[in-house]
This record gives structure tokens, sequence and C-alpha cells, in this order.
């Protein structure tokens, strides 16, 4: 899948910024000063599954990645370097729908605007 793609649908949001974080050398996504996506690859030292893979890591549904991760379990994987319980990376380089990938941008972010205060999601809406 052509990354552009997805940075581009993470980037329509409101409020959305975009950086790296140079201490991980990540491109993380925020949203009101929360992150809500980022992207890496995770270097050959990595911890197993991860080691090698170019991953987009998503804030996501409890339930939803149970199912995920059933229905794609070496493309779905626990969130690097977060909780699993409510993260997940997804390997760039796996056999996820394009368009299932891209909901999942939508919900992660939709899950993270959601925890914002009202006043914060009525400033980044209002922009």
């Amino acid at each position: 899948m052509d990354f552009s793609a997805i940075d581009a649908r993470l980037l329509a949001h409101p409020g959305t910024t975009r950086a790296l974080h140079e201490t991980w050398g990540w491109m993380v996504w925020w949203v009101g000063g929360r992150q809500f996506a980022c992207e890496l690859v995770a270097g050959p030292g990595a911890k197993a599954p991860y080691a090698g893979r170019h991953l987009l890591s998503l804030k996501c549904d409890p339930d939803r990645i149970l199912e995920l991760r059933a229905e794609w379990p070496d493309t779905v994987l626990p969130g690097y370097y977060s909780d699993g319980r409510t993260w997940i990376s997804v390997d760039l380089d796996g056999d996820l729908p394009e368009e299932l990938l891209l909901s999942l941008c939508d919900l992660s972010y939709e899950l993270v605007f959601a925890r914002l205060p009202k006043r914060v999601q009525r400033e980044l809406v209002g922009r």
C-alpha cells in the first residue's frame, strides 16, 4: 500500500498534526496533544514478531482488536511499545485490505478525539 494514502487519511482529520519523534525515530500523528498513530520500522534487534517490520500503530477498540488479530494474525499485532489491549500495530507489508486499514486510521482518531475535553474538541473542529 502506498503510505502517502495513509498519511493523507491521518492528516485529513480536524486538528491533526504530524511530527518526527526524534528520540525514537518514529513519525507520530497527534490530536489535541495526544498520539493516535505512529509509523516506524522495527529494527532487527526488536523482539519477535516485530523485528524488521514496517508498522503503523493505532488506537483500537479492545473487542475489534480480538477480531482483527484472529482474522489477520500475521499482520495485526499487539501495539508495539504500547498497551496491547487498546493499541494494534499493523504490518504495512502484510495483507490487510487498504480500505480496512484506512478505516482503522479513522477509528484511532475517533477514539482519541472522544477522550479530549469538550472545550478542546470544539476548538479543533472550529479550526
